[in-house]
C-alpha cells in the first residue's frame, strides 16, 4: 500500500499552526517534510496546556500535543536564516525538494533569497506556496494576521455569529481558522504540483486567512457583494422556523434541529416532543404564525424539552425521523462512537514517552497509505542527518554550529 506523496520533498519555514497544518497533512500523505526552524524552536512549541488525566505518566501529560499536530511525522533543521550561510543552506535544501512552503511576508521572502524568482533558478519546477494573514498584494499585505484577526474579525465571521444586534462579539477556539485555510493550501499545492509534472515550469500558489474565511460565508457573499446590505444577526427567539433552532434539554445539555420547509416537519416534530395540541394550534397554526409567535414557542419548546435529557430526547428524534444533532462538549467527541469507527482520533507511538492519540486529518482514502508517520521532531532533531545528505562533512558541521549558524 503506497502512500500518495511517497516521493515528494517538502521544505517548509513557518510557525505557529495556519502553515505547519498544511505541511502536516502533505506529511500524512507520505511526503517528506523538512521543517526549518530558528535555534530558539518555532515559537509555538510549549504552548500546548498541560493534560489532566491523572492516569498518564508525567511524560505524556506534559507533551506538548498542540505543537504535536500540526508537526507530526516532519523531520526539523534549526538555521539561522538572518545568516548569509544559513539562508545559504535552505536554498541548498530547496534545490533538491519539490514544494517550499512558507508564511513568510514577500519582503521577507526576498530579503533572505526565498522568493519565487530566485527559488525558481535553482529549481525550475518547484512549487512555492505562500500563506499569509492578508495575501502577497494590496494594501495590508504587509500586515501580520492570525485567525482570530484576519480569519474571524476582518472577514466579518465574528460579527455575523453574534446573538442578535447587541450581541458579544465570540471568540473562536484555537487554530479553526489556521486548520481551515491550511486545508486551501494543501488544495492549492496539490493542483500545482500536476502543472508542475505536466509543464515542467514552476509554480507559484497562495492563499490567506482572509480569503479562505470569506470562501467559508460564500453562501452570505454571494448576496451581500451584490446589495452591500448588512447581516440580519437574529436572536434565538427571532430565527424564521421554530424546526431550524436549537433547544436545551433536561441534563442542561443542547440539541441543535434543522429541518425545512418547516411545515413539512412541525407536526412531527410536535408529536416527537409530546405537544400534539400544538399541531391546530391557531397560534402556531401555519408558519407565518409560528414566526409572528416565535417568543412564546420558543418557551413552551423549552419546557417540553426539559423533561428529557440530551441523549433520551436522541433516541426518540431518531426514530420520528427528525433531522437533529446533539450539541457535543469538545471533551464528549474523543469518546463518540462514530468518530471511533471513523477513525478520527488515531494512535501516534512516541519512541520515549509512549503512545497517545492525536487527530486524523478530515480525508480518507481507500487503499492508500495516509496516516500520522510518527511524533513532532524535537529543535534541529535532524541538522546532522539533513546536512550530512547535502554532502557537508562532519568539520563543516561542526564549524556552522560553533558559528550558531546551524542548531
Amino acid at each position: 500500500m503506497s502512500a500518495p506523496l511517497e516521493d515528494v520533498v517538502v521544505v517548509e519555514i513557518d510557525s505557529w499552526m495556519a502553515a505547519p497544518s498544511a505541511a502536516a497533512i502533505l506529511a500524512d500523505m507520505g511526503a517528506t517534510v523538512i521543517k526549518v526552524e530558528p535555534l530558539s524552536g518555532d515559537p509555538m512549541r510549549g504552548l500546548s496546556r498541560p493534560v489532566k488525566n491523572p492516569d498518564l505518566s508525567d511524560e505524556l501529560r506534559a507533551y506538548d500535543y498542540q505543537f504535536d499536530v500540526d508537526n507530526r511525522g516532519k523531520r526539523s533543521i534549526a538555521v539561522a536564516l538572518d545568516q548569509p550561510e544559513g539562508a545559504d543552506l535552505v536554498r541548498k535544501l530547496v534545490a533538491g525538494s519539490n514544494v517550499f512552503l512558507c508564511n513568510l511576508l514577500s519582503a521577507r521572502q526576498e530579503k533572505f533569497g526565498l522568493d519565487p524568482q530566485t527559488l525558481f533558478e535553482i529549481n525550475p519546477s518547484l512549487v512555492h506556496a505562500t500563506l499569509t494573514g492578508y495575501g502577497t498584494t494590496g494594501p495590508d499585505a504587509w500586515r501580520p494576521g492570525y485567525d482570530v484577526t484576519a480569519f474571524f474579525g476582518r472577514s466579518g465571521l465574528y460579527d455575523a455569529q453574534r446573538e442578535g444586534d447587541e450581541g458579544v462579539v465570540p471568540m473562536a477556539r484555537p487554530a479553526q481558522g489556521d486548520h481551515t485555510t491550511g486545508l486551501a493550501l494543501v488544495g492549492a499545492i496539490l493542483a500545482a504540483l500536476r502543472l508542475a509534472e505536466k509543464s515542467g515550469e514552476g509554480q507559484i500558489v497562495e492563499t490567506s486567512l482572509y480569503e479562505t474565511a470569506v470562501w467559508t460565508q460564500a453562501s452570505d457573499y454571494a448576496v451581500t457583494a451584490m446589495d452591500h446590505a448588512p447581516v440580519r444577526r437574529r436572536a434565538r427567539k427571532e430565527l424564521l422556523a421554530i424546526t431550524a433552532n436549537r433547544f436545551p434539554c433536561g441534563d442542561g445539555k443542547w440539541v441543535v434541529f434543522n429541518m425545512l420547509p418547516d411545515a413539512a416537519y412541525w407536526p412531527r416534530m410536535c408529536q416527537a416532543l409530546e405537544v400534539e395540541e400544538l399541531i391546530d394550534d391557531e397560534r402556531f397554526v401555519d408558519s407565518s404564525s409560528r414566526y409572528r409567535n416565535m417568543a412564546e414557542l420558543i418557551d413552551i419548546m423549552d419546557a417540553a424539552l426539559a423533561k428529557r435529557s440530551r441523549d433520551e430526547w436522541g433516541e426518540i428524534f431518531d426514530k420520528a425521523g427528525l433531522i437533529w444533532g446533539p450539541v457535543m462538549g469538545l471533551h464528549e467527541v474523543p469518546q463518540d462512537p462514530h468518530a471511533i469507527e471513523l477513525g478520527m482520533f488515531p494512535d501516534i507511538d512516541h519512541p520515549e514517552n509512549g503512545k497517545y492519540r492525536t487527530v486524523n486529518i478530515p480525508m480518507r482514502f481507500n487503499g492508500a497509505d495516509v496516516k500520522p508517520r510518527g511524533p513532532s521532531p524535537a529543535i534541529g532533531e535532524h541538522t546532522n542527518n539533513i546536512l550530512e545528505g547535502l554532502g557537508l562533512s562532519g568539520d563543516e558541521i561542526t564549524r556552522l554550529r560553533n558559528n550558531e549558524i546551524i542548531g
